[in-house]
């Protein structure tokens, strides 16, 4: 225990020092120099003293400083890095959790001429949690010409208890299924439509995009698919990240997919002329079905408007099967380019692609481009 100081000692040594700081120089210096308490003697060696130790103290703050702004630098080298490798439209997590707002959205559209039949399907499977705001972002349209199927595969956390509660306002199946891919099939089968989608239910369509699709494919009947922008939520609903997309380009989508699949919808031509999904795929499955329809020379077009949500969660299959994605992916390059290009290569490809994307994203941020 270190003994106080007698008298007023503290008082000459450091008479501009609070109370606190006082005692805790004065601790630090009786720790190394020898002192007489009774009359303390202010010699010159005791003033060196006192100086070199607060000069190291100095320095170690100085340093700390330093090193505090070496770790910041290296961090935004880092995000920098990050960003290039990772495009927005591959950037889920953009930004903080914050409500939507879809103040900052086109309002919906008035349908322009008789709705065409739309055909929707969610394949769902133990995603209890989520479902019912997919549901509710299809029927929320108040689409007057709407085919909605939920083919689920046989859940057991309480999914069952959600479509039994939605009465006749949805047609629905449960049982047992191979997957995804086998599920949309299911749910399309013996269904009609002029158009044609699939939404997993853990994504949200956003207000007005089942008529402004329909207004598009009615003003365009030369276009066969169509896609849009996408907005990034996490497992609560809030946005964490917008994708805008530039025009579609055809020999980029051979190296990479880069279309948002919540937000794409097709004509029946489309689905009678290559066939429904391949249930082999359980990763790409929506990938191969744009390539085969991009072989067959179908027509795309990027609408410029944000369509749709794509959540980001634990459990959601993008992430638990990344292994079996990679090879899927592989595998369809091989097919469509003839080859199986190198990391490098398909780098390199989609290059300007991603570059256009960079550019858009920012012209979106900064006010300049209205989606």
């Amino acid at each position: 225990m270190l003994p106080e100081p007698c008298g007023d000692t503290a008082g000459p040594l450091l008479p501009a020092l609070p109370d606190q700081e006082r005692k805790w120089l004065l601790t630090a210096v009786f720790t190394s120099v020898p002192v007489y308490f009774e009359k303390p003697i202010m010699t010159d060696e005791f003033k060196h003293q006192i100086q070199r130790r607060l000069d190291r103290i100095d320095d170690r703050i100085a340093l700390l400083e330093r090193n505090q702004e070496l770790v910041a630098s290296a961090y935004r080298r880092a995000a920098i890095r990050r960003f290039r490798l990772h495009p927005p439209m591959w950037t889920f997590e953009q930004y903080p959790p914050r409500p939507l707002n879809l103040a900052s959205l086109p309002p919906p559209p008035r349908l322009v001429g008789d709705a065409p039949c739309i055909a929707m399907v969610t394949p769902s499977y133990n995603h209890a949690r989520y479902l019912d705001a997919t549901i509710d972002s299809i029927l929320g349209q108040d689409y007057p010409n709407l085919r909605y199927h939920v083919q689920d595969g046989a859940s057991v956390d309480g999914t069952l208890d959600i479509l039994k509660g939605r009465g006749n306002t949805i047609i629905w199946r449960s049982e047992p299924d191979g997957g995804q891919s086998q599920a949309i099939n299911r749910g399309f089968s013996g269904t009609d439509g002029d158009i044609m989608a699939y939404l997993n239910s853990d994504d949200v369509l956003l207000p007005g995009t089942l008529a402004h699709v329909a207004n598009f494919f009615l003003s365009r009947p030369d276009v066969d698919i169509v896609y849009g922008h996408r907005v990034f939520i996490d497992r609560d609903g809030l946005e964490v990240g917008r994708a805008v997309l530039p025009a579609h380009h055809a020999q980029t989508l051979r190296y990479a997919d880069y279309i948002p699949q919540e937000t794409m919808f097709w004509r029946r031509r489309v689905w009678d002329a290559i066939g429904s999904i391949d249930e082999n795929l359980h990763y790409a499955l929506d990938w191969d079905f744009i390539l085969r329809a991009q072989e067959k020379g179908f027509k795309f077009v990027r609408l410029p408007r944000f369509l749709a949500c794509f959540r980001i969660h634990d459990q959601q299959k993008t992430a638990a099967t990344y292994d079996v994605g990679q090879r899927e992916m592989q595998a369809l390059r091989r097919r469509s380019l003839g080859f199986s290009p190198s990391h490098t290569e398909i780098r390199r490809a989609i290059a300007p692609y991603v570059a256009r994307q960079m550019a858009y994203h920012w012209a979106y941020k900064l006010g300049l481009l209205r989606c």
